[in-house]
């Protein structure tokens, strides 16, 4: 079994396409999946799961969820090692910084950094980004709210074609403890008389 991310995008965003996490879980345990937890309100859950198709997980929380609920919401699904290499590669000190000032934006498919080759990076310093696999990385010291180099990244024209969903540092890292594999108890020698 596999331990996965399911990333909503834009749902529980005041008052708009309400999605309870006690039914989001109920929803994800009805489609099979085990291990279920919700992390916040903002859609953030993980699950387990026998299946190693990212994209045919997220195309079926999708539909569950609009049967559900009566509206689309795009997912993206993760797997719990790809999450974790996302954060390791991370090119800003994320150790030095305040979880608000550090996102990883996640998208559907690769982007390349033609997509963002109208972005005058220069012009929003100390704010900064970076692009990873399938991922930008966004620091923002200020917070996302007051970021105009957010504002910059997430125009049509940008991100035309893509789904993305964007997470601050503290969920990432939270995201990362929850699809981490079990650790095993070290079985270490059994010393001479000892019940093995």
């Amino acid at each position: 079994m596999t331990m996965y991310a399911a990333l909503l995008r834009g749902i529980n965003v005041s008052g708009h396409k309400r999605v309870p996490m006690a039914e989001l879980r109920t929803l994800l345990t009805e489609l099979g999946h085990g291990d279920v937890r919700t992390h916040l309100q903002s859609g953030n859950a993980v699950f387990s799961s026998a299946s190693d198709d990212e994209n045919a997980l997220a195309a079926e929380l999708e539909q569950a969820i609009e049967k559900r609920f009566g509206f689309p919401v795009p997912c993206l699904v993760r797997d719990g090692a790809y999450l974790a290499a996302v954060a390791a590669a991370c090119p800003f000190p994320a150790a030095e910084l305040e979880g608000r000032q550090l996102h990883i934006t996640y998208y559907d498919q690769p982007v390349d950094a033609d997509r963002f080759a109208g972005i005058d990076a220069a012009a929003y310093l100390p704010e900064a980004f970076g692009l990873g696999d399938r991922a930008l990385y966004l620091y923002a010291p200020d917070g996302l709210g007051r970021s105009k180099l957010a504002d910059a990244l997430s125009r049509t024209s940008v991100t035309k074609g893509l789904v993305a969903t964007s997470r601050n540092w503290n969920t990432v890292e939270t995201l990362v403890r929850m699809t981490a594999p079990p650790k095993t108890a070290h079985a270490g020698p059994v010393p001479d008389g000892a019940p093995a």
